[in-house]
């Protein structure tokens, strides 16, 4: 089949969205010949280098990006979003143009990943499907109170911001255009529900290369290493590893230690609590680390904590699991997905004290039954390998590629069919 992606980020070697864009379009041009949309700016290069050392036949790379503004937009959160939806309209033109010399089959929109944001691609005359997408995940009402004042009005800003844009006729019409919309969690696919989609389906956005699982299987599940748990990511108030000091301070582990790795703007009030606490001797806070010596941290230590408040993937999650590592997180978002009851502990998110007092729990007894932590690290690293690689994922795509294919020729064939035999009648 010739399939058409709309990746706005893509580059090989990265996480996030950059990590998605590029591992969907890899993956799925091992079954079918891909075109990808993407931008000159980010990525041009690295994507070149990657494809001179590892040439795939099928997938081919269609650069461009708007011909005014430069830079600029790079540097602030709102006209980064302004050039994304600009560039989205600018995509169908490009898109209508190729599709008239190529014909593809069916029109898929990667990246970004942001349920609120259109995507032109749906006006394509080909099937069209939505993401995975999310955004939809918001931090509990409850949880606000450990919030700043700003904090609390960056929260209340990105609640108005999706409600906003999910009002926007161009995105209700990419909704109800799409063939199926997969969304990342529960949550965002509630929300896309709302706007009037057909065919909604809960679909972690994420994974991770073969070659990346292998290596993290590297990691020894030793039931002698010391107890030591890690919060790895941005130090930003939603990703709540105040919860975690909490939880370690309560669960009153005078041998264990807790290792923070990452920079952000809560890194003081995290230092800070640490001390009121009284476990900054126990606590270790890293700077951002090269990826290698992250995730070699993480294979020294005994569980992942990540009590974010509203992730819609989280990467760090599934490279715990491949390295053999236990997660705790809250009932929230992507890691809800990702987690289960085999692979970590998964607690409620009813109230702050709640919570801590949850993972205090799953703390201390993940610190005393080291058969639980081998046999925890064992399912993680199944479920990844099962459901999280990038080659799985891909299998699963170019399966409903071809079943939504095959409706479409069903569909015509039925109209076909339906209009011959009108003619007859008038005959």
């Amino acid at each position: 089949m010739k399939i058409l992606m709309s990746a706005y980020s893509c580059e090989p070697g990265k996480g996030s969205e950059p990590g998605v864009g590029w591992n969907v379009v890899r993956a799925v041009a091992k079954y079918h010949e891909v075109w990808v949309l993407t931008r000159p700016d980010e990525g041009r290069e690295v994507i070149e280098a990657e494809l001179a050392r590892n040439p795939i036949p099928n997938l081919h790379f269609v650069y461009f990006t708007l011909p005014i503004w430069g830079g600029g937009w790079k540097w602030r959160f709102g006209s980064m979003q302004l050039h994304y939806y600009l560039w989205q309209i600018q995509a169908y033109f490009v898109a209508r143009r190729l599709h008239r010399q190529i014909g593809f089959d069916l029109v898929h929109h990667v990246t970004f990943v942001k349920y609120s944001r259109p995507s032109f691609l749906c006006l394509l005359p080909i099937p069209f499907i939505w993401g995975p997408v999310g955004g939809g995940e918001f931090a509990p009402k409850t949880f606000w109170q450990d919030f700043s004042l700003s904090n609390k009005i960056h929260a209340t800003v990105r609640r108005l911001d999706c409600q906003v844009f999910e009002s926007d006729p161009f995105a209700r019409l990419t909704a109800r255009r799409s063939v199926v919309a997969m969304a990342t969690t529960q949550d965002t696919a509630t929300r896309v529900g709302k706007m009037d989609t057909r065919n909604v389906k809960v679909l972690p956005a994420i994974g991770l290369p073969k070659e990346e699982i292998a290596r993290l299987a590297q990691c020894s599940i030793s039931s002698h290493l010391p107890i030591r748990f890690i919060s790895i990511g941005r130090l930003l108030y939603w990703k709540a590893f105040h919860l975690g000091l909490r939880a370690f301070a309560q669960a009153n582990l005078p041998d264990a230690e807790y290792w923070i790795v990452g920079e952000g703007p809560e890194r003081k009030r995290l230092q800070s609590l640490a001390q009121e606490l009284g476990i900054a001797h126990q606590v270790k806070f890293w700077n951002n680390l090269p990826r290698e010596e992250t995730l070699d941290k993480l294979g020294e230590c005994t569980a992942l904590v990540h009590p974010s408040l509203h992730d819609s993937g989280a990467f760090v999650c599934l490279e715990a699991m491949a390295a053999g590592r236990p997660v705790l997180c809250l009932d929230l978002g992507g890691p809800a997905i990702q987690v289960t009851e085999q692979t970590g502990f998964k607690v409620p998110a009813h109230t702050p004290e709640q919570a801590v007092r949850d993972l205090s729990k799953a703390m201390v007894c993940l610190a005393k039954n080291s058969d639980l932590r081998v046999k925890m690290g064992e399912a993680g690293r199944t479920r990844v390998s099962e459901m999280f690689d990038w080659e799985v994922k891909a299998s699963h795509l170019a399966q409903l590629y071809e079943e939504i294919y095959n409706q479409q020729q069903v569909f015509k064939l039925k109209e076909f069919d339906t209009a011959v035999l009108s003619s007859s009648e008038l005959k």
